[in-house]
């Protein structure tokens, strides 16, 4: 595999892309959950990704602690990224999983640095931070604490009920920093859970995450995504979804269309051969065009599941102020002011 671009010692320009095999660490475990996965464990020179200036993320700095996802939704984006590494974009992503072990010591001492201005950090927008690996390596808890010792603003976007384990570092952060807490729920249809989500918790459950955060004031949003064309689009689906997404105490929904990227698109498309042949058609003609369903089809999805929102009163997100820490006051010359009037105006 290729790991230039992520160990912390690359070699010699000279060398080939293969790195030396002592650069990485393989392991595979033995527990049912972990059966059939291989973790790969580096040491990474770098944890802050700068987002692309194309990008249409509304963030420009990103943390991903780990690559492939052992959530192995068939229509996740990030899939393409793991031909970076020569793994293929289908089972590979779903059981390679590349561990940067150092992600917590690493970004404390980037979070430090006197280039570093304090901007908004992004995490879960590549792969899920909280996914399965989260249990045994327990990276979020370091990275967490970092960002809230130095008051950075940061935000999660997780399918993982794992955020729960560190509700407490959040609070922490929260009384600091500016800390935006995401879940995704696409949609409430266990069918369609069990065959497009294999490896993530139920929606339900999801939806008592958002419940269990808000409950202890940390406000968190939905992201509806993806909602899926053909399958998880109709009318009830989208009544069933935003209800119980309103009932769960989200402090906003934000409706996502699937998108099919290079990479996602292969993968998705062979699922719906196999899955829902007759279906293979009329995905095609909806992206016909590329990645991204027609407009029409995105402010119709939109508007409806906004009039859901208002009917079940589910209403904007507060966002507080980025930095909360009390600036120290340099001391003053020690003289006496002089005397005066209070008054009750």
């Amino acid at each position: 595999m290729r790991w230039d671009n992520l160990v912390e010692n690359p070699r010699a320009a000279g060398d080939t892309a293969l790195f030396a095999t002592s650069a990485v660490t393989t392991r595979t475990f033995d527990t049912p959950e972990f059966r059939g996965i291989t973790f790969h464990e580096i040491r990474a020179r770098s944890i802050l990704n700068r987002v692309p200036g194309a990008s249409r993320m509304p963030f420009e700095w990103t943390v991903n602690p780990y690559r492939g996802c052992t959530h192995a939704c068939v229509y996740c984006f990030a899939r393409k990224t793991h031909t970076y590494l020569d793994l293929d974009t289908g089972l590979d992503f779903d059981s390679q999983i590349v561990v940067k072990i150092n992600a917590p010591e690493l970004l404390r001492r980037q979070l430090a640095s006197r280039q570093w201005q304090g901007a908004h950090v992004a995490m879960g927008t590549n792969v899920d931070c909280y996914q399965r690996a989260e249990g045994r390596y327990r990276l979020m808890p370091g990275i967490i604490a970092a960002l809230r010792d130095h008051a950075n603003p940061f935000s999660i976007l997780t399918k993982g009920t794992l955020i729960l384990r560190d509700l407490e570092l959040l609070r922490q952060a929260a009384e600091v920093t500016e800390v935006g807490i995401s879940v995704s729920v696409g949609f409430t249809d266990r069918e369609l859970w069990r065959t497009v989500e294999p490896g993530t918790p139920p929606p339900e459950r999801r939806l008592d995450v958002v419940r269990t955060l808000t409950d202890n004031g940390i406000g968190c949003g939905v992201l509806m995504a993806p909602v899926i064309p053909f399958l998880g689009d109709h009318p009830d689906q989208l009544r069933a979804t935003v209800r119980a997404i309103a009932a769960s105490g989200a402090t906003s929904v934000t409706p996502l269309v699937l998108h099919l990227r290079p990479g996602a698109r292969e993968w998705f498309m062979a699922w719906v051969a196999q899955h829902h042949p007759h279906l293979v058609q009329r995905y095609e003609r909806l992206y016909a065009e590329g990645a991204y369903a027609p407009k029409w089809y995105q402010r119709r999805i939109t508007r409806h599941v906004h009039e859901l929102a208002t009917e079940f009163g589910i209403g904007p997100a507060d966002r507080g102020m980025p930095r909360r820490i009390p600036v120290p006051q340099e001391p003053g010359p020690s003289i006496l002011p002089e005397p005066t009037q209070l008054t009750l105006l």
